[in-house]
């Protein structure tokens, strides 16, 4: 796993400049069956301690179900290091961007307080037709706490 830029975004090395102490932290349990026959965290799992952590952001934001409508559009990650069975893991998140219709989380994997994988999610907030519509303001309002300050902005 390389330490070069990747992807659209600035990639993992940009995010990793980010100012993490004020991030929303979630610990997550690993389980025996999130490990690959390698001895090591399952890449497809990282996806879904991701979304653990999401849904646990939300809650703690106070955002309500009937305001959380939405649909990933892009998930882009960046495998940094190996996670092994039994380490710690815990999952930090900031809010880089908040648009009309949809905004963006970054977020880092760490494995006993190391970096491990960074992550960029793009949300879109629909309707039952399942689309595009505007962000209550009080959900916008929500992620004032977590929003990315302009000197920290990821290019992108």
């Amino acid at each position: 796993m390389s330490g070069n830029d990747s992807g659209s975004g600035g990639g993992a090395t940009a995010l990793a400049d980010l100012d993490w102490s004020r991030a929303h932290r979630t610990a997550i349990q690993m389980r025996y069956g999130d490990i690959d026959a390698m001895g090591h965290l399952n890449n497809a799992v990282y996806v879904q301690y991701l979304e653990t952590s999401r849904v646990i952001l939300m809650r703690d934001l106070g955002v309500r179900e009937q305001d959380d409508h939405s649909v990933i559009a892009r998930l882009e990650l960046d495998y940094r290091r190996e996670v092994r069975w039994g380490q710690a893991v815990e999952v930090e998140s900031l809010v880089e961007r908040v648009g009309r219709t949809s905004w963006t989380v970054v977020s880092r994997l760490l494995a006993n307080g190391e970096p491990s994988a960074y992550a960029r999610t793009v949300q879109v907030r629909v309707d039952t037709a399942h689309r595009p519509e505007p962000l209550p303001e009080r959900v916008r309002s929500a992620f004032a706490p977590l929003l990315v300050t302009p000197t920290e902005s990821v290019p992108g």
